[in-house]
């Protein structure tokens, strides 16, 4: 299998540099500072509970597990977000297309970077990480789970950065866009759902008669189909991730039996049936991150630009 001229290049130049090794330095050192204060809160709460020290280790393994994934998602759109724009601040961008790789291989190629980079750090972090397997006696399938996770965040803040540093001309811009994606994600997916709760309550405040869940009405259709919008959302992702892993029960089944959304037949009751709520979302973050991915090959089509260029021309003529 010929392996991406893209990954090859950048992972050898990569490789040569301090700045990798600085990095990976910098991320153990943040880990290791979260260990110890986890450490030292756990030997605090061991004292004033029944439990003793080596069971309450187990919870280094989610404090860790979702420091790492921030950083992941602070440093990976970071990483992509300065891919194609930097290529066009260092004028080699028209040159690499001279090449004769697809608009979708170069795309690929730095999206693929910096996954093998993010993940070069989660694996440095694997022997702090088996501390809460050999003595906090978890599961080793966890361990595997979680580099899943990582690698799918991975891959889906790659996307984000790789689609605005092809729609930016500069390095900043693309990187302020891509955290206006996160926003978009993290808390564009919630809004909705607390605007149809505060008027349906609203709703049935002000009516004599207010309308409920149980009977299959307007306001619960609506409620329903904005709490899908949960589906995209990265930190309802990871809490139900953990929720399933730390207590082997799911967040979302609680949610939508203390709000009644599932009293009724309807989408959310398959998708918060078992794991299928996991596995839907998952489906859904693979296939925005590829969409994003097109979107991106398509912008830096230098076919599609001509094209564009040569329009532009024709109408000022």
């Amino acid at each position: 299998m010929r392996l991406n001229p893209i990954i090859k290049k950048d992972v050898r130049v990569q490789s040569r540099s301090m700045k990798i090794c600085w990095g990976v330095f910098a991320y153990e050192l943040i880990l290791a500072l979260v260990f110890f204060l986890a450490m030292l809160i756990i030997h605090e709460e061991s004292q004033y509970s029944t439990n003793n020290l080596y069971s309450n280790l187990v919870w280094l393994y989610p404090v860790l597990a979702v420091t790492q994934l921030v950083i992941l998602g602070l440093i990976v759109p970071v990483r992509t977000a300065s891919a194609i724009s930097g290529e066009k601040e260092r004028q080699t961008f028209d040159i690499m297309m001279t090449t004769s790789m697809t608009p979708f291989t170069i795309i690929m190629g730095k999206v693929m970077t910096a996954i093998v980079q993010s993940m070069l750090f989660v694996t440095a972090s694997m022997p702090i990480m088996a501390l809460s397997f050999v003595v906090g006696g978890m599961s080793w399938s966890y361990l595997f789970w979680f580099l899943a996770v990582a690698l799918l965040l991975s891959f889906f803040a790659a996307s984000i950065g790789i689609l605005c540093s092809s729609l930016c001309k500069r390095s900043v811009s693309a990187v302020i866009m891509a955290y206006g994606f996160y926003l978009i994600f993290f808390v564009g997916t919630v809004l909705p759902i607390l605007l149809v709760e505060y008027m349906g309550a609203y709703s049935s405040y002000i009516s004599t008669t207010p309308m409920t869940v149980t009977s299959g009405g307007i306001i619960y259709s609506y409620r329903e189909n904005f709490f899908l919008l949960l589906l995209l959302n990265p930190v309802m992702y990871l809490v139900e991730f953990f929720c399933r892993v730390m207590a082997g029960q799911s967040l979302v089944n609680d949610i939508t039996s203390m709000t009644g959304i599932t009293q009724t037949a309807g989408p959310i009751n398959l998708v918060t049936t078992g794991y299928w709520w996991m596995i839907v979302s998952t489906v859904l973050f693979i296939a925005v991150s590829f969409l994003f991915l097109w979107l991106a090959a398509k912008r830096i089509n230098p076919v599609k630009r001509k094209a564009k260029k040569l329009a532009e021309k024709g109408i000022q003529g």
